[in-house]
């Protein structure tokens, strides 16, 4: 990790990472990335659990060193983090404790504002500010959290998974409150609706290594990913596709094992989706690697043999309905 100055960036860069790369064990995780993020960019991290997202969350922030390749950020970058493991607030507090310390007055991002005129940015009653945070509900405390946060100097947003566990009214909310956000910010989250409502940018992470960089948010990533599957299928296709043979009388039927196949791949095929989806779960715990190398290893075997066989068994029923379409 390099801090750099602002003059040694160009343009407004804060953050630039150059050829970064990033593996646990003989497993792939960042293959060889570059990025220039500008001061303002709104920049969502999306991929199926386990492919990376956080790590490469970790890298562009500096909290994680890349094996290969540099990471310079801006010597004046302050970030503020928001994830899923929110700290907990202290439950014989008061509203008033939490966010001035006891005191009227907070300061909000530099700007001196008073704690009750505060709370009603975040949809309280002002009358709440004596209040014990062990009478609030899940949604208010939330907002407190956020409202807590919100209120820190910083020029770097980085919320990981922010979405978790948030009523639709705080949701709202905090698309607001991204939205009025000066600085830049980083996104990982499973939440398409509010990365397409709250980012301009999306890295796409495939579970091979490969990110790609895509304006917009998660809806234009998928239709770009669904292009480029397409595009490789037609591909590969004529690609394997065998010189033209005599024409051939008609099959009348499928034969008994094809029939057999047609009808239980599909089965197969989702029970293979649901191992997968264990398997990036489980994947997904960034202490697994240290903590259990050997469990990491088996299961990241598992999804790979699993990929393996689901690849297989798409292609063979993909097969199998074009001769049920031509009997």
């Amino acid at each position: 990790l390099k801090l750099a100055t602002e003059e040694e960036f160009k343009s407004k860069s804060v953050i630039v990472a150059e050829k970064v790369t990033k593996a646990y064990g003989d497993r792939t995780i960042i293959k060889p990335f570059s990025l220039r993020i500008q001061r303002g960019d709104r920049i969502g991290i999306v991929g199926a659990n386990g492919a990376g997202k956080t790590t490469l969350l970790k890298m562009l922030t500096g909290e994680l060193e890349p094996d290969s390749g540099t990471v310079e950020i801006a010597k004046t970058l302050t970030g503020v983090m928001i994830d899923q493991q929110r700290q907990l607030l202290t439950a014989d507090k008061t509203v008033r404790q939490v966010l001035a310390e006891g005191g009227d007055w907070i300061d909000v991002r530099g700007n001196r504002k008073h704690v009750q005129a505060y709370l009603k940015d975040f949809l309280f009653d002002p009358k709440i500010v004596d209040m014990k945070v062990a009478v609030l509900s899940g949604g208010e405390r939330s907002r407190l959290l956020l409202a807590r946060e919100f209120a820190k100097a910083s020029n770097l947003l980085v919320l990981d998974e922010p979405t978790n566990d948030l009523d639709l009214e705080t949701l709202d909310l905090l698309q607001e409150v991204i939205a009025d956000y000066e600085g830049t910010v980083l996104i990982v989250s499973h939440d398409r609706d509010f990365l397409d409502r709250t980012v301009t940018i999306t890295l796409g992470l495939d579970g091979t290594g490969k990110v790609d960089v895509v304006a917009g948010g998660y809806e234009d990533w998928e239709k770009k990913r669904q292009k480029q599957v397409v595009g490789k299928t037609k591909t590969e296709k004529q690609a394997d596709k065998p010189s033209p043979a005599p024409a051939a009388s008609k099959p009348s039927k499928l034969s008994y094992k094809d029939q057999r196949d047609y009808e239980l791949l599909p089965a197969r095929i989702e029970e293979l989706e649901a191992a997968i989806t264990r398997g990036e779960a489980i994947l997904a715990d960034p202490d697994l690697y240290t903590s259990d190398p050997q469990k990491f290893a088996n299961v990241s075997k598992g999804i790979e043999n699993a990929r393996t066989e689901k690849d297989a068994a798409e292609e063979r029923w993909l097969m199998l309905a074009e001769q049920v379409e031509a009997l």
